[in-house]
């Protein structure tokens, strides 16, 4: 009868109209398919009319009574026989541009979506009983045109052309096919007061791409869960989070879903996960030649950490996975801890933590060492428990690349040390740690020479004197670019070596200010640095280093 009866049962206990005795009492002897729903009206528990108001209620429709409506079959031309009786809803009239349409059932999430396209965009939505919505369809369309399709009901061909023609099935296909081919990184749907609206993020900007009316809400979170094939459709009231695997044109296409309740509805998060960037190696995340070399250098040492820093979004995860393809071979045991595991990476063995069954950071961490591994990646050190065992492997002949959320690489010292590491461990275990942010690439076949501005200059230190060599580019937009004038994103990089020095220097406990001035001594080339680099050789622009290296000033 309803589409959503579990939903539907709920509601109805919550208004008072029904008690779990009397749900319990009409599901006795019940077979697998029946509804309880039609067996607590013939038992008269609640009647159809109290059903269908509680349902409007719930759908945010108003419930009326058709009771005596005067149906002429000249309805007919407003809606046809065959989309009324197949969608379980009939013709009112009209009220100025807008048709009126009574529904049996407003939890058919595919039949609301579909019958704008089917009859015109502008509808008003009623909601009646279905028994007396089959009488007004019985006196608009015939009697005989009504019990036909009774008998009908549920044929193969009639289900699957409803589930491939389903205009919201559609509309989420195209929105994550599109969201792929212009290489989004996220999918924003979120529900507003009037409308929902969607964003794409692309380069790490995120792009208002079309609206879409607030009715479709609920279709839309719907088709999304059942896509995941693990989400709860009636459940609204708390996070749930799932994953979505597609091909498109021979690709496939992974995307982690994330549906959190707001005061306007669900709202969703899709994290585009493109396995084309496991392939990517460090000159393709945006190191330089030296700074590449440096770090090959680093990843292939036999034992120590190896951590990668920045804040959240800052592509961590992808240089980690980047090493590990650089140094997977045969002869090598890697094991990786993820929460999650967002790409799958062919012969290494990847373990997710599950927190609610035990399967904590470290605990996998204890695990994995009894299986021999020559090189160990966890996704982040977040306790002292996941530093010790860390730095305990990297210590008995095991390389570890973890990740820390600091603002630079010096920072990561004085962050383990907070998390309760003495010092001297930190110097013994720890071989290097790099510091990284993403800027937007200047489109490569756009971009047009450009100046750059007296407080540029001053903004990244540069003299007037400095540009004469210079390849100063500047965002122009073209149609590889979608108009952005910018096409992906690049790391700049602070690689801080640990050397002897270094290690003296922490175990003195020194602080973080004069590391840092120790490793530029040394070297280093600081995050603004390495992105000025890149600005004079015309990879991006002085705006893109500024903003992402704000904290990067002495």
């Amino acid at each position: 009868m309803y589409s959503n009866e579990a939903y539907l049962l709920e509601q109805l206990q919550e208004t008072g109209l029904l008690t779990q005795r009397d749900i319990q009492q009409a599901k006795t002897g019940l077979k697998p398919g029946d509804s309880v729903i039609a067996a607590l009206i013939k038992a008269s528990a609640v009647t159809d009319e109290q059903i269908a108001r509680t349902v409007a209620v719930n759908s945010g429709m108003e419930y009326i009574d058709l009771h005596g409506f005067e149906a002429h079959p000249s309805l007919r031309s407003l809606v046809s026989q065959e989309v009324a009786l197949k969608y379980k809803i009939t013709p009112l009239g009209m009220n100025g541009t807008a048709i009126q349409i009574a529904v049996a059932d407003p939890f058919d999430f595919e039949a609301l979506d579909a019958l704008p396209h089917l009859l015109q965009p502008e509808i008003e939505f009623y909601c009646s009983t279905p028994a007396l919505i089959k009488t007004v369809q019985s006196n608009i369309y015939g009697n005989e045109a009504v019990l036909g399709t009774v008998t009908t009901k549920g044929s193969g061909s009639e289900s699957s052309s409803s589930d491939a023609d389903a205009p919201v099935i559609k509309l989420v296909s195209n929105l994550l096919m599109e969201a792929f081919k212009q290489k989004a990184s996220d999918i924003h749907i979120e529900p507003l007061d009037k409308d929902i609206r969607v964003r794409y993020r692309m380069d790490g900007v995120l792009v208002d791409v079309e609206h879409h009316p607030k009715r479709l809400l609920s279709s839309i979170i719907g088709r999304i869960k059942i896509m995941t094939g693990s989400m709860q459709l009636d459940e609204k009231r708390i996070p749930q989070d799932g994953r979505i695997q597609m091909q498109f044109n021979d690709k496939e296409i992974d995307m982690r879903v994330s549906i959190i309740p707001t005061n306007h509805g669900e709202s969703v998060v899709m994290r585009v996960l493109d396995k084309s960037s496991l392939k990517l190696g460090l000159v393709d995340l945006g190191f330089l030649s030296d700074d590449q070399a440096a770090f090959e250098q680093l990843i292939t040492l036999p034992d120590g950490i190896i951590l990668v820093t920045g804040p959240t979004g800052s592509g961590k995860t992808t240089t980690l996975y980047a090493c590990l393809n650089f140094i997977n071979r045969p002869d090598r045991k890697i094991i990786t801890v993820e929460d999650p595991v967002e790409y799958e990476l062919a012969g290494i063995n990847q373990v997710m933590v599950k927190e609610d069954v035990g399967m904590t950071f470290a605990a996998a961490l204890r695990a994995m060492l009894r299986q021999a591994p020559n090189i160990i990646m966890l996704g982040e050190i977040r306790d002292l428990e996941t530093a010790s065992i860390a730095i305990q492997a990297s210590l008995t002949g095991h390389l570890v690349f973890s990740t820390l959320h600091t603002n630079d690489a010096p920072s990561a010292v004085a962050r383990l040390t907070d998390i309760g590491v003495k010092p001297f461990l930190t110097a013994s275990a720890v071989r290097a740690i790099e510091a990284q942010r993403l800027v937007r690439k200047l489109c490569g076949d756009c971009k047009q020479p450009d100046t750059l501005s007296s407080g540029d200059l001053r903004a990244l230190g540069l003299e007037a004197g400095q540009m004469a060599q210079a390849t100063i580019m500047g965002a122009r937009g073209c149609s590889k670019c979608r108009q952005r004038g910018f096409r992906g994103r690049m790391s700049i990089v602070e690689i801080f070596k640990i050397n002897d020095e270094v290690r003296s220097m922490i175990n003195q406990q020194l602080t973080t200010p004069q590391l840092r001035k120790r490793a530029r001594e040394l070297g280093m080339r600081t995050l603004r640095e390495d992105g000025v680099r890149k600005v004079l050789a015309g990879l991006t622009t002085a705006e893109e280093v500024i903003e992402a290296t704000m904290a990067d000033v002495d």
